[in-house]
């Protein structure tokens, strides 16, 4: 999830291209198929994965008890689906497929991915807020999606349901979840309408072209 974020904000801040992101983006799309990456048995290899953190192909991290991980999944492609098609590298294609085909294996709006300590969802997945730090709503899992051009995929109906019940009269969205009080400054009102979740919403609402 740390690697999704800071590659997905280094694009964001225009460094698309400096050699030192162009790897990070190698490793962070080869640390998903597991191309040329050995596991963490074999700690005499050059290049292998770790017991801790990501810790094998596929999301598998030590945090959700090396079960493949939705959180850092949707950060991670988040990343992915910012490279432009034309400087998509044959190593990233197949992670933005092999990704994709994890987060449609099940359905986003339950968000019922593998758990490794816990019994049921987080319910942080429900809550939509910004900024979004290393948690993950459904939301977002649309956000990624439907960049990628699965915005007219049936499987992504009921978390655009879910999306759509959480509209107010005024087309607007509630502030769900918050990190203020975390940060330097705080970012808008829990339980308000918040322009940024609106914004969130609505970019995926034209993707879909669905009426915002």
């Amino acid at each position: 999830c740390l690697q999704g974020n800071l590659v997905a904000a280094l694009i964001d801040l225009g460094r698309l291209g400096d050699p030192r992101l162009d790897d990070a983006l190698d490793w962070l799309a080869r640390s998903i198929t597991g191309e040329d990456i050995a596991p963490a048995e074999e700690k005499d290899a050059p290049v292998r994965f770790y017991r801790s953190g990501n810790s094998a192909p596929g999301f598998a991290c030590s945090a959700n008890n090396h079960l493949p991980c939705a959180w850092g999944a949707v950060k991670a492609m988040l990343a992915l689906s910012k490279v432009p098609e034309a400087a998509r590298t044959p190593a990233i294609r197949a992670a933005i497929a092999t990704g994709s085909q994890f987060l449609l294996s099940r359905d986003p709006a339950v968000a019922d991915y593998p758990m490794g300590y816990a019994t049921k969802p987080s319910q942080s997945w429900f809550r939509f807020g910004y900024p979004i730090a290393y948690v993950t709503d459904v939301l977002q899992t649309l956000e990624v999606l439907t960049a990628l051009g699965y915005g007219g995929d049936a499987r992504l109906r009921p978390a655009l349901e879910l999306l759509l019940s959480k509209r107010d009269k005024q087309g607007r969205w509630r502030m769900e979840y918050t990190y203020n009080g975390k940060m330097w400054v705080d970012v808008e009102h829990r339980g308000e309408p918040s322009k940024w979740v609106t914004l969130r919403a609505a970019r995926v609402l034209r993707r879909c072209e669905r009426p915002l």
